[in-house]
């Protein structure tokens, strides 16, 4: 039976037997009655195309792609002779030189095995083979194992298993038969089997709070989610305030929702992570106006559901000239030392000039008050 991952060094580490026992065990291994074991065959796979290819089983999608010169589906049978436990198709390498397989998933899973045949011939000992899984780009586990018997293209299942959920992996021919002299690097593979993680619909368990900034300032928002990996981030603006309708947000300048006013504007950043930024674009003198002071959501998602914080409010004190935190006299003398020395910060509507309706418009800012 297969062993589940134990920590390792601070890693998950698989310590899986060799045989193909580990198969049987990850299709009976303890877990909600929803996470199914998938089998991906490749007999409905399109025969002589190379990765990449994306097939899909069970509602499973797996992208298949591969290092070096790759592989391509073809018929187990081939080369004249068919691997035992192989049948139909199969991925096939694409030359007699090293690559490595690389599988991504469209959700989480928990529990993984691929039948494989190295190139050895009449071999007493076999090739070790690795798998490694991660969760987006962080490492959760590693296994390795060695085909029993050996052989002439002997026929292994390699497997991992992990409590920690994972949505990619990547097979590597590790290292050559220690006394065998007539192997090569390569290998078939076959009969990928996979078992999704049970999965936790995304939820926000930490709402964005409200944030207030100056003209040349700028503001963030944070959301923290909960669910099960990977997550999808997707941060909206309100159109108009309390209006609770909400579009999309992009990175890059404002403008188009700013009036697009030449130099109007400010910059977004993050607007597809768990932060979001919004700054004044001081280098081109673009700064936060009435029209960033509206409420600003995030919806996060994963492959099981999907929710939506609250809206957390931005105000802009466009009156805080200096940005101390407060519109006060000071604000008004520190706006009429850069309006007589024509500093561009003076130019409050951000029309390209320091002139005299710059001065008005601060005027008006200023007797509003924030």
């Amino acid at each position: 039976m297969c062993a589940r991952s134990q920590p390792n060094q601070g890693k998950w580490r698989a310590t899986a037997g060799r045989s193909g026992a580990c198969l049987i065990g990850a299709v009976a291994a303890a877990a909600p009655a929803a996470a199914q074991t998938t089998m991906f065959d490749f007999n409905n796979a399109p025969q002589y195309t190379p990765l990449p290819i994306d097939l899909t089983v069970g509602g499973i999608t797996a992208h298949f792609s591969a290092t070096g010169q790759g592989y391509s589906i073809q018929s187990a049978g081939a080369m004249g002779f068919t691997p035992a436990g192989f049948s139909g198709n199969c991925i096939f390498p694409s030359s007699v030189f090293a690559a490595d397989l690389l599988v991504g998933f469209s959700q989480a899973m928990t529990d993984f095995s691929i039948m494989y045949s190295p190139q050895e011939l009449g071999c007493d000992d076999s090739a070790t083979m690795t798998v490694t899984a991660y969760i987006d780009s962080q490492f959760e586990g590693t296994n390795t194992t060695t085909a029993e018997p050996p052989g002439t293209w002997p026929t292994g299942t390699l497997t991992f298993s992990s409590v920690q959920a994972f949505n990619r992996v990547v097979v590597h021919y590790d290292a050559r038969p220690p006394t065998c002299g007539d192997w090569g690097p390569i290998f078939l593979a076959d009969n990928m089997s996979v078992t999704p993680s049970p999965c936790t619909g995304a939820s926000v368990v930490q709402q964005p709070s409200a944030a207030s900034a100056c003209r040349t300032g700028s503001a963030g928002f944070g959301v923290t989610a909960a669910g099960t990996g990977p997550m999808t981030y997707q941060w909206q603006r309100e159109t108009i305030p309390n209006s609770g309708i909400f579009v999309l947000l992009t990175d890059g300048p404002t403008a188009s929702w700013d009036g697009g006013g030449a130099g109007v504007g400010a910059t977004v950043s993050g607007s597809s992570t768990a932060s979001l930024t919004i700054a004044a674009d001081t280098a081109h003198n673009r700064g936060l106006s009435a029209a960033h002071a509206v409420r600003y959501r995030c919806t996060v998602t994963n492959a099981c559901g999907g929710a939506s914080s609250a809206g957390a409010q931005l105000s802009v004190c466009t009156p805080d000239f200096n940005c101390d935190g407060a519109a006060n006299s000071q604000d008004f003398f520190d706006f009429l030392n850069g309006f007589f020395a024509s500093a561009s910060g003076a130019d409050f509507n951000g029309d390209g000039a320091v002139n005299s309706q710059d001065f008005f418009d601060f005027l008006n800012a200023f007797f509003a008050g924030c």
